[in-house]
């Protein structure tokens, strides 16, 4: 069944969508599924990590600036420690681009906006 004509059952996963929060119960939709479609960034942050939060509006930024051209899955590590465990994140802000359901590349820390353009651009498709 194709996700995107069938917006009731996963709104989250509706084109204009740019950013959603990936949860475990929901990351095998919103983020393994989701990248057949598009680049999906995952952003595994904490909310007490200064590095998350400088990194954060440079991503609303750039997912806002894209208009919908990859999805920015947030993910919470505190609540979400399996997705960390499972893709081995040694710190944070830890961000995995994912196409075609796996993984393609991966940065930490802080990164400027020019970095992060250039990651998504080396992965848009």
């Amino acid at each position: 069944m194709d996700l995107h004509n069938h917006p009731e059952l996963h709104p989250e996963l509706r084109p204009d969508v740019y950013e959603v929060d990936a949860t475990e119960q929901n990351f095998e939709c919103t983020v393994i599924q989701e990248s057949h479609k598009r680049l999906v960034l995952v952003d595994i942050s904490a909310d007490w990590c200064g590095p998350c939060r400088v990194l954060m509006p440079v991503l609303d930024k750039l997912s806002s600036a894209y208009g919908g051209e990859f999805l920015l899955a947030k993910v919470d590590a505190d609540e979400n420690m399996r997705i960390a465990g499972k893709y081995k994140v040694r710190g944070f802000p830890t961000v995995i681009a994912f196409v075609n359901g796996e993984e393609v590349d991966r940065f930490h820390s802080a990164q400027r906006e020019p970095f992060v353009g250039e990651f998504i651009e080396k992965h848009l498709f």
